[in-house]
Protein backbone atom coordinates (compact mmCIF):
# COMPACT_ATOMS: atom_id res chain seq x y z
CA UNK A 1 0.00 0.00 0.00
CA UNK A 2 1.41 3.36 -0.99
CA UNK A 3 1.32 5.72 -3.91
CA UNK A 4 3.06 6.02 -7.25
CA UNK A 5 2.63 7.84 -10.55
CA UNK A 6 0.34 5.84 -12.82
CA UNK A 7 -2.46 6.10 -15.32
CA UNK A 8 -5.08 4.82 -12.89
CA UNK A 9 -8.41 6.56 -12.55
CA UNK A 10 -8.06 10.07 -11.18
CA UNK A 11 -11.30 9.80 -9.20
CA UNK A 12 -10.18 6.79 -7.17
CA UNK A 13 -9.20 7.78 -3.61
CA UNK A 14 -5.57 7.59 -2.63
CA UNK A 15 -4.94 5.00 0.08
CA UNK A 16 -2.01 5.63 2.40
CA UNK A 17 -0.70 3.43 5.21
CA UNK A 18 0.40 5.33 8.32
CA UNK A 19 1.90 3.93 11.52
CA UNK A 20 0.97 5.33 14.93
CA UNK A 21 3.96 4.50 17.09
CA UNK A 22 5.51 5.35 20.44
CA UNK A 23 6.32 3.88 23.80
CA UNK A 24 4.10 1.96 26.18
CA UNK A 25 1.12 3.93 27.47
CA UNK A 26 1.62 7.16 25.52
CA UNK A 27 -1.83 7.22 23.88
CA UNK A 28 -1.51 5.38 20.55
CA UNK A 29 -4.66 3.30 20.96
CA UNK A 30 -6.52 6.37 22.19
CA UNK A 31 -5.50 8.37 19.11
CA UNK A 32 -6.49 5.64 16.64
CA UNK A 33 -9.85 5.25 18.38
CA UNK A 34 -10.49 9.00 18.42
CA UNK A 35 -9.80 9.68 14.74
CA UNK A 36 -11.04 6.47 13.10
CA UNK A 37 -14.29 6.82 11.17
CA UNK A 38 -14.96 3.09 11.61
CA UNK A 39 -14.95 1.08 14.80
CA UNK A 40 -11.23 0.47 15.31
CA UNK A 41 -9.80 -3.02 15.47
CA UNK A 42 -7.99 -3.41 18.77
CA UNK A 43 -5.86 -6.23 20.14
CA UNK A 44 -5.83 -5.16 23.76
CA UNK A 45 -5.41 -7.51 26.68
CA UNK A 46 -5.66 -6.83 30.38
CA UNK A 47 -2.43 -6.26 32.24
CA UNK A 48 -1.76 -9.09 34.65
CA UNK A 49 0.69 -9.87 37.41
CA UNK A 50 2.96 -11.36 34.73
CA UNK A 51 3.69 -7.83 33.49
CA UNK A 52 4.87 -6.61 36.89
CA UNK A 53 8.52 -5.65 36.57
CA UNK A 54 8.29 -5.93 32.77
CA UNK A 55 5.96 -3.07 31.83
CA UNK A 56 6.77 0.28 33.40
CA UNK A 57 3.50 1.53 34.90
CA UNK A 58 4.96 4.62 36.56
CA UNK A 59 2.63 7.59 35.93
CA UNK A 60 0.09 5.15 34.41
CA UNK A 61 -2.02 4.36 37.45
CA UNK A 62 -5.27 4.16 35.45
CA UNK A 63 -3.95 1.87 32.71
CA UNK A 64 -5.42 -1.65 32.80
CA UNK A 65 -4.94 -2.90 29.21
CA UNK A 66 -2.18 -3.01 26.62
CA UNK A 67 -1.93 -3.54 22.86
CA UNK A 68 -0.38 -6.92 22.05
CA UNK A 69 -0.46 -6.85 18.25
CA UNK A 70 -1.82 -3.71 16.60
CA UNK A 71 -4.63 -1.20 16.45
CA UNK A 72 -6.27 -0.52 13.10
CA UNK A 73 -8.42 2.38 12.01
CA UNK A 74 -9.37 4.38 8.94
CA UNK A 75 -9.96 8.07 8.30
CA UNK A 76 -10.92 9.86 5.09
CA UNK A 77 -9.38 13.25 4.38
CA UNK A 78 -11.77 14.86 1.94
CA UNK A 79 -12.96 12.66 -0.91
CA UNK A 80 -9.59 11.82 -2.40
CA UNK A 81 -7.49 10.49 0.47
CA UNK A 82 -7.97 7.55 2.83
CA UNK A 83 -5.51 6.92 5.64
CA UNK A 84 -5.19 3.42 7.04
CA UNK A 85 -3.81 3.69 10.55
CA UNK A 86 -1.78 0.93 12.16
CA UNK A 87 -1.03 1.44 15.84
CA UNK A 88 2.06 -0.41 17.00
CA UNK A 89 2.52 -2.15 20.35
CA UNK A 90 4.71 -0.14 22.69
CA UNK A 91 6.43 -2.73 24.87
CA UNK A 92 9.93 -3.82 23.92
CA UNK A 93 8.96 -7.50 23.85
CA UNK A 94 6.61 -6.77 20.91
CA UNK A 95 9.00 -4.62 18.87
CA UNK A 96 9.76 -7.53 16.51
CA UNK A 97 6.32 -6.90 14.99
CA UNK A 98 7.30 -3.41 13.85
CA UNK A 99 9.39 -4.82 10.98
CA UNK A 100 6.23 -6.34 9.50
CA UNK A 101 3.92 -3.44 10.30
CA UNK A 102 6.23 -0.92 8.62
CA UNK A 103 5.99 -2.66 5.22
CA UNK A 104 4.22 -0.32 2.82
CA UNK A 105 3.95 2.54 5.30
CA UNK A 106 4.65 5.98 3.86
CA UNK A 107 5.04 7.72 7.19
CA UNK A 108 4.41 7.63 10.90
CA UNK A 109 3.21 9.59 13.88
CA UNK A 110 5.36 9.11 16.98
CA UNK A 111 3.19 9.82 20.02
CA UNK A 112 5.10 10.97 23.09
CA UNK A 113 4.21 11.73 26.69
CA UNK A 114 6.29 14.43 28.38
CA UNK A 115 6.11 12.52 31.66
CA UNK A 116 7.94 9.62 30.03
CA UNK A 117 9.84 10.92 27.00
CA UNK A 118 12.41 8.15 27.22
CA UNK A 119 9.92 5.44 26.19
CA UNK A 120 9.63 6.98 22.71
CA UNK A 121 13.33 7.22 21.87
CA UNK A 122 13.29 3.78 20.23
CA UNK A 123 10.39 4.77 17.96
CA UNK A 124 12.23 7.85 16.72
CA UNK A 125 15.40 5.82 16.13
CA UNK A 126 13.38 3.18 14.23
CA UNK A 127 11.97 5.62 11.68
CA UNK A 128 15.13 7.70 11.39
CA UNK A 129 17.15 4.54 10.72
CA UNK A 130 14.81 3.50 7.91
CA UNK A 131 14.43 6.96 6.38
CA UNK A 132 10.66 6.95 6.95
CA UNK A 133 9.13 10.43 7.37
CA UNK A 134 7.44 11.03 10.69
CA UNK A 135 5.95 13.71 12.87
CA UNK A 136 5.95 13.86 16.65
CA UNK A 137 2.63 14.29 18.42
CA UNK A 138 3.03 15.34 22.04
CA UNK A 139 0.01 13.95 23.89
CA UNK A 140 -0.94 16.58 26.45
CA UNK A 141 -3.02 14.53 28.86
CA UNK A 142 -5.80 16.61 30.42
CA UNK A 143 -4.40 19.71 28.74
CA UNK A 144 -1.21 19.61 30.80
CA UNK A 145 1.68 21.28 28.99
CA UNK A 146 4.61 21.08 31.34
CA UNK A 147 7.32 21.63 28.70
CA UNK A 148 7.64 23.94 25.75
CA UNK A 149 7.91 22.54 22.22
CA UNK A 150 11.51 23.72 22.13
CA UNK A 151 12.35 21.83 25.33
CA UNK A 152 10.68 18.66 24.01
CA UNK A 153 12.47 18.93 20.67
CA UNK A 154 15.82 19.29 22.43
CA UNK A 155 15.11 16.39 24.81
CA UNK A 156 14.21 14.12 21.88
CA UNK A 157 17.16 15.40 19.80
CA UNK A 158 14.86 15.87 16.80
CA UNK A 159 16.10 17.07 13.46
CA UNK A 160 14.82 20.59 12.71
CA UNK A 161 12.70 19.40 9.78
CA UNK A 162 10.66 16.95 11.89
CA UNK A 163 7.29 18.55 12.73
CA UNK A 164 6.31 18.54 16.42
CA UNK A 165 2.73 19.25 17.48
CA UNK A 166 1.03 19.42 20.86
CA UNK A 167 -2.35 17.67 20.92
CA UNK A 168 -4.82 15.68 23.00
CA UNK A 169 -5.06 12.11 21.71
CA UNK A 170 -8.69 11.92 22.85
CA UNK A 171 -9.77 14.76 20.55
CA UNK A 172 -10.63 13.77 16.98
CA UNK A 173 -9.93 17.21 15.50
CA UNK A 174 -6.54 17.49 17.16
CA UNK A 175 -5.53 13.98 16.10
CA UNK A 176 -6.62 14.79 12.57
CA UNK A 177 -4.41 17.89 12.60
CA UNK A 178 -1.41 15.73 13.51
CA UNK A 179 -2.18 13.39 10.60
CA UNK A 180 -2.56 16.34 8.23
CA UNK A 181 0.87 17.62 9.30
CA UNK A 182 2.32 14.25 8.29
CA UNK A 183 0.51 14.32 4.93
CA UNK A 184 1.87 17.82 4.31
CA UNK A 185 5.36 16.54 5.04
CA UNK A 186 4.92 13.57 2.68
CA UNK A 187 3.62 15.79 -0.12
CA UNK A 188 6.44 18.30 0.36
CA UNK A 189 8.96 15.49 0.00
CA UNK A 190 7.43 14.51 -3.36
CA UNK A 191 6.77 17.87 -5.03
CA UNK A 192 6.81 16.45 -8.56
CA UNK A 193 4.72 13.37 -7.83
CA UNK A 194 1.03 12.98 -8.50
CA UNK A 195 -0.17 10.39 -6.02
CA UNK A 196 -2.37 7.57 -7.23
CA UNK A 197 -3.60 4.51 -5.36
CA UNK A 198 -1.75 1.24 -5.55
CA UNK A 199 -3.98 -1.85 -5.55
Amino acid sequence: MGYVNSDQEDDAPLAVKILIAGGFGVGKTTMVGAVSEVAPLRTEEYLTHASVGVDDLEDLSGKSTTTVALDFGRISIGSGLVLYLFGTPGQERFWFMWNDLVNGALGAVVVVDTRRLEVSFASIDFFEGRGIPFVVGVNCFHGVRDRTPEEIRAALDLDPQVPLLLFDARERRQGRDVLLALIDQLMAARPHSTPHPVP
